[in-house]
């Protein structure tokens, strides 16, 4: 299983959150996301994450992921 971690520094509240943790859910090959508000962090885990994908589901939902 493949694991992608990295922060979303823009991340203020739930509902940012949920924005991200959705628009990364709809990518294929994800099993399971843990979204961190406190640190800002957001681990994916899968087979065969596509890291472009990941940041573009990110930056759909509003954010920017820092590496």
């Amino acid at each position: 299983m493949d694991e992608l971690r990295f922060t979303v520094p823009g991340m203020t509240c739930g509902h940012c959150v949920q924005a991200v943790h959705d628009g990364i859910a709809a990518l294929p090959g994800v099993a399971d996301i843990a979204v961190d508000l406190e640190s800002k962090v957001v681990v994916v885990r899968g087979t065969d994450l596509d890291p472009a994908a990941v940041d573009e589901a990110v930056d759909d939902a509003g954010f920017e992921v820092a590496r």
